[in-house]
């Protein structure tokens, strides 16, 4: 997300109110992720692209505030190489440039709560994330802790990791991610914002979870 939020904190629409101690305006505009996350389907030149070692990515605008898109990607290590790297929240700060606070502030393994932070010309954006964690198989999904107020609207998304057949140490990597910020955003803002987020997570992850 990083490039993208430095261009949205130049947007004067936007209204920074985070507050750890209020809750949110809502509990959630987003329909939540409830069991594992849908498998995407895929053509085949998308296939092909995967198999070349490109990732594939899709997006779509939600009204006039809204964004969602899925990148899938592979990744030369195990699924629970790549969970591991995926649920240290702690170092996403290292990993991520412009994300400044990562922090883990409540929950078991399995509910895992998370303060995030990013900065861009002296502006914060910050928001409180709760993510529901199935290790043994593999994914995650995630919404809003909306005990805390966000300076997001709503944010919903997934992380899906699956073996590739045949490929005895490689994985396929789904990210998800559903997004409504608060106030009037052009279009084309809203366009970046989920595109370089999902540029971003094939990268990140990749090396990360390949360097282990």
């Amino acid at each position: 997300m990083r490039v993208l939020f430095a261009i949205i904190a130049f947007l004067p629409t936007l209204a920074f109110a985070a507050d750890a101690n209020k809750a949110h305006e809502h509990t959630g505009i987003i329909a939540p992720i409830k069991a594992a996350p849908p498998v995407t389907t895929l053509t085949r030149p998308e296939l092909i692209k995967l198999r070349k070692g490109e990732p594939v990515l899709k997006q779509h605008q939600d009204g006039e505030v809204g964004g969602r898109g899925v990148a899938i990607f592979r990744v030369n290590a195990t699924p629970d190489k790549v969970m591991d790297v995926i649920v240290d929240y702690s170092n996403y700060k290292n990993w991520i440039d412009k994300i400044v606070t990562s922090d883990v502030y409540s929950g078991p393994k399995d509910m895992i709560y998370v303060h995030f932070i990013t900065k861009a010309v002296g502006i914060s954006v910050e928001w409180y994330v709760e993510h529901k964690v199935n290790r043994a198989e593999h994914w995650l999904t995630w919404t809003l802790d909306y005990s805390r107020n966000s300076d997001l609207d709503d944010s919903v998304g997934y992380w899906r990791v699956t073996p590739v057949k045949g490929q005895s140490n490689m994985s396929q990597v789904e990210y998800s991610v559903d997004i409504r910020l608060k106030g009037w955003v052009p279009g084309f803002i809203k366009k970046l914002l989920v595109n370089q987020g999902l540029e971003e997570a094939t990268s990140w992850v990749k090396v990360q979870a390949e360097a282990r």
